[in-house]
């Protein structure tokens, strides 16, 4: 019985100390963005590089462990405003705004998830290419799949979209995603319009077939 308590104290601290270093990572990405490197998240939590790599292995080992916080969050917000008491078009603009506030809210945040600085490398480490592999390709892109899957789901689940309503929203849910990844990406950079603009032109975009099709009974919510 001992032996289990201490294990939980020790799982317990071990969970509470990763959620610190995360936070100083969070504080870091946040002032350095991309450029964000491990000796510089390191300082920030006290502690040498070798522990950080003793909790997150490398660079990429602690992108996926930001992603995960970050994308959680977002997909809870995401939710949130789909289960808004609104009407559908309301609450499709909800969920669009919901994702581009988001990026606009913490840019660096974005732009380290998506767009990590190109041959970024810690010139203290023991091997030179150590960040030199961290790519956009081979780390956003499960982000993204992620993303468009649970909005998938989201969507087999409130809306009725006949015999292949599975396959057509899955075929949506990553569709969304790319669109607003797409289209979030161009507007942060260049701010051509309003984000109230950016939002209605991007709910016209998909209301044509959504318009039409029909809520699925939800028990304790809306539709879609």
């Amino acid at each position: 019985m001992e032996t289990a308590r201490s294990s939980e104290r020790q799982r317990t601290a071990a969970e509470r100390r990763r959620r610190e270093l995360l936070e100083a990572a969070d504080r870091v990405v946040l002032r350095d963005g991309p450029q964000a490197s491990m000796n510089a998240i390191a300082a920030e939590a006290g502690i040498t590089k070798p522990i950080l790599y003793r909790h997150f292995g490398d660079k990429g080992g602690l992108y996926r462990a930001l992603a995960k916080r970050h994308t959680d969050a977002l997909l809870s917000a995401l939710r949130a405003a789909l289960d808004a008491p609104a009407e559908r078009r309301a609450r499709v603009e909800a969920t669009l705004d919901t994702y581009l506030a988001a990026i606009e809210a913490r840019p660096q945040v974005y732009r380290f998830l998506m767009h990590p600085a190109d041959g970024a490398a810690d010139t203290a480490d023991a091997s030179p290419s150590a960040e030199q592999g961290f790519d956009v390709g081979r780390h956003s892109a499960p982000l993204l799949r992620r993303l468009g899957e649970e909005l998938g789901q989201v969507i087999v689940e409130r809306v009725d979209l006949g015999p292949d309503s599975e396959q057509m929203a899955r075929i949506w849910g990553h569709g969304i995603v790319g669109m607003m990844h797409a289209a979030g990406d161009w507007w942060l950079a260049d701010r051509p319009c309003s984000r109230e603009r950016l939002v209605s032109s991007l709910a016209d975009l998909l209301w044509g077939r959504l318009a039409e099709a029909g809520d699925r009974d939800v028990k304790g919510g809306p539709g879609f």
